[in-house]
């Protein structure tokens, strides 16, 4: 796991260097009361989740969500 420190409206990307392409981009919107507020940029077509949703599509408790499809198809 990388660990980072982050301020208020810095961010961090995820991509290939190679071919410069951003796959992923988290900014910090607001750091308050020991809760922060992150925004996300990415392709529309990556699923972006929070974990606690993402456990759920994985055991089928989500229904319909494309996710929940391709996890069952993969038997899980």
């Amino acid at each position: 796991m990388l660990v980072l420190t982050r301020k208020n409206r810095e961010g961090v990307i995820i991509g290939r260097p190679e071919d410069l392409e951003v796959m992923l981009e988290i900014t910090v919107l607001e750091i308050e009361g020991g809760r922060v507020r992150l925004g996300f940029e990415a392709d529309t077509r990556m699923p972006i989740h929070r974990r606690e949703v993402w456990d759920r599509i994985c055991n089928g408790e989500l229904n319909g969500s494309p996710v929940a499809a391709a996890a069952a198809a993969r038997g899980r």
